[in-house]
């Protein structure tokens, strides 16, 4: 099994944050495409703007675009860890299991393309408690959509990865702080940058 050079506690935290690179791949094309409008045809609600109870279902920034370009990002960025990154050893010691034994392409966007997806049970909730696309809620449901926003993605993409890659304690754990951390931080550099419309 590769990675066996490393302490057993750094191989699973190191491995997991390197297991979690096509998030940041699926983000940065879905981000590009937003930004220079990229697939516009695409960008159109997924819920049709239908309503249910006077709000819409999800909302106008819940689009076939997201699930889209994140699972082509996602998939580049799983396809090249796999077929380049894999045969360097300093990468390959960061493998929790043999990249080369994994599922390709294919994967690595079904995987992406879950964790947007993950995110629209979020997004029905929200609209039903009449908190807009972007906006927050106030008070202790604000602290529970706050951490929501954060993990929502994680929870659609660790789905799928965990049929390749079995979960630990150690793997979760680190996986929630590490998005938890940085998600919000990326979400913020996408406004600053013009590749989505809200800072959160």
């Amino acid at each position: 099994m590769p990675g066996r050079s490393l302490p057993p506690l750094a191989q699973e935290v190191l491995g997991t944050v390197y297991l979690l690179l096509p998030l940041l791949g699926g983000a940065l094309v879905h981000g590009l495409c937003m930004r220079n409008g990229w697939l516009a045809f695409l960008a159109r609600p997924m819920d049709g703007d239908r309503g249910f109870r006077g709000q819409p279902l999800f909302g106008h920034s819940k689009t076939f675009r997201g699930p889209l370009t994140v699972a082509l990002g996602a998939g580049a960025v799983w396809a090249f860890q796999q077929q380049v990154l894999h045969r360097a050893e300093a990468f390959a010691a960061l493998e929790l299991v043999d990249f080369a034994s994994l599922p390709g392409f294919w994967f690595g966007a079904a995987a992406g393309a879950a964790g947007e997806l993950a995110e629209l049970p979020n997004s029905f909730v929200k609209r039903r408690l009449g908190v807009k696309p972007g906006g927050t809620a106030r008070g202790p449901l604000g602290v529970l959509f706050y951490l929501w926003d954060q993990l929502d993605v994680l929870s659609g993409f660790g789905c799928v990865v965990a049929a390749a890659v079995p979960p630990t304690p150690v793997r979760v754990a680190t996986a929630v702080l590490v998005v938890g951390g940085v998600h919000p931080l990326l979400t913020l550099a996408g406004y600053l940058l013009g590749m989505r419309p809200t800072a959160r």
